[in-house]
């Protein structure tokens, strides 16, 4: 006890920062360190991911000097900078509108049988960006063979008409399945999104319904904002998540001035204005809503919103977010919707940031994330006839939905 006063007396300095750093060590294990929060309400696809994500039974440990949410997400960037590109195959599709998007494919088999993930990007991404390289390489070294679709205008395509994309469209994603499935016969098919592209493929799968239920084995999303209304709101917040979303509407308006030349060709369009945009709301207000029929970004956001959508999906369907995500509170999970369905399971870790999901000292090979979905994705693939009773009572779950809604 002497010995210790002695040191606070002679050395406040290193007494403070001893006493910090146990402080931060305490929080680290008791506030950051848990199991992820998990809901489905007890069905077959809820045994299903019990028995085969040995993930889900893991405490998630993300990276100690990064817990924070603004730093996990710019970190997971910088910690994959060295990440090697990949040679991909590129598949150009042309869309019934005369519009161009790219399959950047790996394949992992010569096999046209193989299992196919395709997968989509976020906001500004494409094949090239980093999070999406590690996840198609995961994906990979497990034996599946990988499609990333570029929206129209990234990845280096050329924009071919003076329409882009949006998170309330999925007409391209489902011209990219229509041709997997048209080229890749007898070979399973997973989607799988990462935030604007998980909101593509949320979209897709609550309004083509039985369509989508006949290409998807089942889909798999991460870091999508369940409610897009709140979540601009959220990054509209002053201070560093404002900054995040002015960077947001600073790509956006890049994708713009490399096409600027095609877009101009929208009458609707005031591109000088669009271009003067400083944050994502304003950029929304003036290109997208104009560009997808919408009054204004708000309308688009709504449309945009899935978390009360949920009961029109009928493909089994699993999302991981993080609770800390800049784009959501905790609260805006659909955690009591998830917990209803039979079909659509939901993973909350308590930390992750948007897209980061870090985990280890140094993570530059490990993240949480993608040791989950590929874990999902191969224990899908390998347990087919297993999905297929899965996904009889997910389509009669969701036929008995629609009967209640029918007679409400």
């Amino acid at each position: 006890m002497v010995d210790w006063l002695m040191l606070c007396l002679y050395y406040p300095g290193t007494t403070l920062g001893l006493t910090a750093f146990v402080t931060y060590i305490v929080y680290y294990f008791t506030n950051a360190v848990k199991r992820p929060l998990f809901a489905c309400r007890n069905s077959a696809w809820r045994l299903f991911l019990e028995e085969n994500l040995t993930v889900l039974q893991e405490k998630y440990w993300p990276t100690p000097w990064c817990i924070d949410t603004h730093l996990q997400t710019f970190f997971a960037s910088v910690s994959r900078a060295f990440i090697r590109p990949i040679d991909y195959k590129r598949e150009v599709l042309r869309l019934k509108d005369g519009g161009e998007v790219a399959l950047d494919w790996l394949e992992a088999s010569e096999r046209r049988a193989n299992p196919v993930a395709v997968v989509l990007p976020g906001l500004t991404g494409a094949s090239d960006s980093v999070y999406v390289i590690g996840m198609v390489m995961s994906l990979h070294k497990m034996g599946i063979s990988c499609a990333v679709l570029n929206s129209r205008g990234t990845g280096g395509m050329e924009l071919k008409t003076t329409r882009t994309y949006c998170a309330a469209n999925s007409d391209d994603l489902e011209e990219a399945l229509d041709h997997v499935a048209v080229t890749r016969p007898g070979a399973p098919v997973m989607a799988v999104g990462i935030s604007l592209g998980g909101l593509i493929i949320g979209h897709y799968l609550t309004t083509r319904k039985e369509a989508a239920a006949k290409k998807l084995v089942a889909a798999a999303v991460q870091s999508v904002p369940w409610n897009l209304v709140q979540g601009i709101r959220y990054i509209e917040r002053p201070g560093l998540s404002l900054l995040f979303n002015q960077y947001l509407a600073y790509c956006l308006k890049g994708l713009v001035r490399l096409h600027r030349y095609q877009l101009e060709g929208d009458h609707l369009l005031d591109i000088k204005e669009v271009l003067e945009s400083i944050t994502v709301r304003q950029f929304d207000t003036r290109f997208t809503a104009k560009q997808f029929g919408f009054d204004d970004a708000e309308h688009y956001y709504q449309a945009s919103t899935l978390y009360h959508k949920l009961d029109y999906i009928k493909v089994p369907f699993l999302c991981l977010n993080s609770g800390d995500d800049i784009f959501q509170p905790l609260e805006d999970n659909p955690f009591g919707a998830a917990s209803k369905s039979s079909h659509v399971a939901l993973v909350v870790t308590v930390r992750g940031g948007h897209i980061g999901f870090m985990e280890g000292l140094w993570p530059a090979k490990s993240y949480y994330s993608e040791r989950l979905l590929t874990q999902l994705v191969v224990s899908i693939f390998s347990n087919l006839e297993a999905m297929k009773s899965i996904q009889k009572e997910a389509d009669d779950y969701a036929k008995a939905v629609e009967v209640a809604c029918g007679n409400a």
